[in-house]
């Protein structure tokens, strides 16, 4: 593999600075899930992470009573909670445009999210929001580490994120030890796992959604990128799930894939990234990913799965949510079109990352994500 420094030239790129009084995405972890969180890197953090280390498991223990008086006071609500309809499931590789579409749809107030203090405290996030909330978001940065998004606790975030705080096993554990071997990548997809661990995986989620509805009693609107493997074990628990699936040009996808890991372990890993490996990890995951992807489109009626394209949401945003309401069957489009008019001049001058890849980079992007490029039709680049 080509050396990481030489495959990609950063053109154009934005995101925040990182600061040291930022959150990272485990400050809010129980001393359980932290624990089992360090066991699975084996504890290899570098030399100047070990006061990052130290410090949440302190404040892991402030997590595990407020954990504590969740479970008290909700506990029996969230277990008896339904949903107030079938989630939809926003999918796509990383650096699709899933962030974008996410940001478009909770616009619509009929629907609610995990947003990012939901994702940051998730076993306490109801009882601890009012106080906590203001708080934490003091700390935060204004933009995203990888991009010019506006980053803030109360917009959407992954629920991988919330997942992983909650102790599942999971591949994001590699952001906390990035040059560790890949941890836990059988949980990509869900596909190679005992049928009790996959179980235990469907519990602990549809727990999580009942805590948000709780929260808020409205259809809830998720998004992260592995789920876009997970279709077949998502279905299992909720069958009338609905899915939206955003694709990109792959030789964007690539190099803006790599930025994103690198970015988020030098922001909230426990290790300084060296990148080895790294190259491969995106080839291996998006193939492991669309093999599951493209196994699964069959299970999906017509109304439960709908192909959309970032370029087209750019362009035509309001176009194409109407498709996606059309397609979906998710609610009157009319009575909130203007809400989607009104967000998308404010995207009017949102400056993208840009990159430029060697070209046997593109060739490879070509050989082993073919099967992508010809179902979206997507040109390489001129050099």
């Amino acid at each position: 593999m080509t050396d990481t420094k030489e495959a990609i030239t950063k053109k154009e790129v934005g995101g925040s600075v990182d600061h040291f009084w930022n959150p990272r995405f485990w400050d809010g972890t129980t001393f359980s899930a932290w624990t089992r969180l360090c066991v699975s890197g084996h504890y290899r953090f570098g030399p100047s992470r070990i006061g990052m280390a130290g410090l949440i498991y302190a404040l892991s223990f402030l997590n595990s009573g407020l954990a504590l008086g969740q479970r008290f006071f909700y506990g029996r609500r969230i277990r008896e909670q339904k949903l107030a309809g079938p989630p939809i499931f926003i999918i796509g590789h990383w650096r699709s445009g899933t962030t974008l579409l996410h940001e478009y749809l909770i616009r619509d107030t009929r629907f609610t999210c995990s947003d990012t203090y939901t994702c940051f405290a998730p076993s306490h996030f109801i009882v601890s929001g009012p106080t906590f909330r203001p708080m934490v978001q003091l700390l935060m940065p204004a933009k995203r580490p990888m991009d010019n998004m506006l980053a803030g606790l109360d917009r959407p975030q992954e629920d991988e994120f919330a997942l992983c705080a909650l102790g599942l096993p999971s591949p994001y554990r590699n952001i906390l030890f990035p040059n560790c071997p890949p941890i836990n990548p059988e949980y990509l997809t869900l596909r190679s796992i005992p049928d009790d661990k996959r179980k235990e995986w469907l519990d602990v989620f549809e727990l999580f959604l009942k805590a948000l509805t709780v929260h808020e009693n409205k259809i809830i609107v998720l998004k992260s990128p592995p789920h876009t493997g997970r279709i077949r074990t998502i279905l299992e628990r909720f069958p009338d799930a609905k899915f939206i699936h955003i694709h990109r040009n792959p030789y964007v996808l690539f190099p803006s894939t790599m930025t994103l890991w690198m970015r988020l372990s030098r922001t909230h890993g426990g290790q300084k990234p060296n990148g080895k490996g790294l190259e491969e990890k995106v080839f291996h995951d998006f193939e492991e990913m669309y093999q599951a992807f493209s196994s699964d489109l069959p299970l999906l009626k017509e109304n439960q799965f709908v192909d959309v394209s970032y370029d087209s949401l750019v362009q035509s945003p309001v176009d194409i949510i109407e498709k996606i309401y059309m397609t979906l069957g998710i609610g009157d489009f009319d009575s909130v079109r203007q809400n989607f008019v009104a967000f998308a001049e404010t995207q009017r001058n949102y400056k993208k990352n840009r990159f430029q890849i060697a070209p046997e980079i593109a060739d490879t992007i070509a050989k082993r994500w073919s099967w992508y490029i010809e179902r979206y039709g997507y040109q390489r680049p001129e050099e």
